[in-house]
């Protein structure tokens, strides 16, 4: 694999990376060095840009249309598996795993198995329900680097980070690459990158943040998205998601403090060639977290956040139609309750997001695609259960419920019984509520990541 030390890339194999160009596709790296000569280690990652770069679309109240993803084949009988979340060992929120239970909630167990005062996050399903893909935040650095881990629980493993850890270059000063999300085919990870100096103005923002694609074994690496190539300091890119066909993406776009509008956030689409780059919401939404497809691709799933605390009620769920129409409340609005990331069932009949009441920890819950029928699914609120991903694969694939307090346990009728209900979607957007509430602050917080929506975890 292609690697970094000192601002140059070197390559103990032949394979060369390659980077999406706007507007041209995907072109070969190899290809464009070998008329000048030069060779793929004679140029850093920085200076890697396509022929115009990516511009920063304007702000604008609707999203620019879009095209619509095509259904999932099979997706009205996929399998609704096990639903993978992270959730936190100890009650200073400084240690976290990767959790996985049945769709009941039942049966919960401890798949990862960090360092004291490493956080797990993250996770995403391989296609085939075999593996899982996650990021693994450093205590000590604050940086986060991606993992994946079999569905037993077993053979977790760092996959090659496209730095070594010199650090000596601006190619790889605070270099963080996190939330990793397999495409449909599962030959490619998307993932979100982020390096450079801290801003000068002190908002603890790195240079430059952005979507990166690579295979699954750390190879074949592109560069996707160019936003901040000309705008440093002014955002980080985060939480990727595929279309079911492949051909598009979701990711969170959140502002720095001199970004414009300063200190928001917005669901993006780019295509997966690096073209077709658009806001999917508007700012005033506030959307943010990893974004979810409906299977058959006609909803995009996402959760706005209230400005101020990161942790405060007020958000909520919704949905949009991929072109941008429709946006359509989930939940209750206004809201006093916290709402984290939500992800639809394999099948699309069922949705998984994580829920808190003002002031208390999150567990997760289910409810219909309309937003109706909502059950608790979990009972451990000081774990801070959160970020579910739902697969395909069987509970007799994992390991058997560990006796270790660090696995949630599974919710009591009688808490079940008190879950709050939910109305159904509509087609005109409710402005969440802007409440708020002290801030938790991390134990750790990752150079160059601004603060997220629960306490202890940071977010790019």
């Amino acid at each position: 694999m292609t690697r970094i030390t000192g601002g140059t890339r070197k390559s103990s194999t032949s394979r060369a990376r390659t980077r999406a160009s706007a507007g041209a596709g995907l072109l070969l790296l190899a290809a464009l060095l070998a008329g000048c000569g030069a060779e793929p280690g004679d140029i850093p990652l920085s200076e890697i840009r396509p022929e115009s770069p990516t511009a920063t679309p304007e702000p604008t109240p609707a999203a620019t249309p879009g095209v619509i993803g095509a259904a999932a084949p099979g997706a009205s009988s996929a399998h609704n598996g096990l639903i993978v979340s992270r959730a936190y060992t100890d009650s200073s929120r400084s240690t976290s795993v990767i959790v996985a239970l049945s769709p009941d909630g039942s049966g919960p167990h401890q798949l990862t198995q960090p360092p004291d005062r490493t956080r797990d996050d993250r996770p995403d399903w391989s296609p085939d329900g075999t593996s899982i893909a996650f990021d693994r935040t450093d205590a000590t650095t604050g940086t986060a680097r991606l993992w994946t881990v079999a569905a037993t629980g077993e053979a977790a493993h760092q996959i090659s980070q496209l730095c070594d850890g010199g650090g000596g270059s601006a190619d790889c000063a605070n270099e963080d690459e996190r939330a990793p999300a397999f495409s449909p085919d599962g030959k490619q990870l998307a993932f979100s990158r982020s390096w450079g100096p801290l801003d000068p103005a002190g908002n603890s923002q790195t240079q430059y943040s952005d979507l990166y694609l690579m295979s699954p074994d750390g190879t074949s690496v592109q560069r996707l998205t160019f936003l901040t190539n000309d705008k440093p300091y002014s955002g980080s890119v985060s939480n990727p998601s595929w279309s079911p066909d492949g051909k598009q993406l979701t990711f969170e776009y959140r502002t720095s403090a001199s970004g414009q509008p300063a200190n928001s956030r917005a669901i993006y689409v780019v295509s997966a060639d690096g073209t077709g780059l658009h806001q999917l919401t508007p700012w005033e939404l506030r959307a943010g977290d990893r974004a979810d497809w409906s299977p058959d691709g006609t909803r995009i799933l996402f959760t706005t956040y209230p400005a101020g605390a990161d942790n405060a009620p007020g958000g909520g769920i919704y949905t949009v139609h991929p072109d941008g129409t429709a946006i359509g409340a989930l939940t209750p609005a206004p809201s006093d309750a916290y709402y984290g990331a939500a992800a639809y069932a394999p099948d699309g009949t069922s949705i998984v997001f994580a829920q808190a009441p003002a002031g208390a920890g999150a567990d997760l819950y289910s409810m219909r695609p309309d937003g109706s029928g909502v059950a608790r699914l979990t009972n451990n609120a000081d774990r801070w259960l959160n970020r579910p991903a739902w697969g395909t694969a069987e509970a007799s694939a994992a390991t058997e419920p560990s006796a270790a307090p660090s696995a949630p346990s599974a919710p009591s009728a009688s808490s079940a019984s008190s879950t709050p209900s939910s109305p159904a979607a509509t087609d005109t957007p409710s402005a969440p509520a802007q409440a708020a509430q002290p801030e938790v602050q991390p134990p750790a917080q990752a150079q160059g990541q601004p603060r997220t929506e629960d306490p202890a975890d940071e977010e790019e």
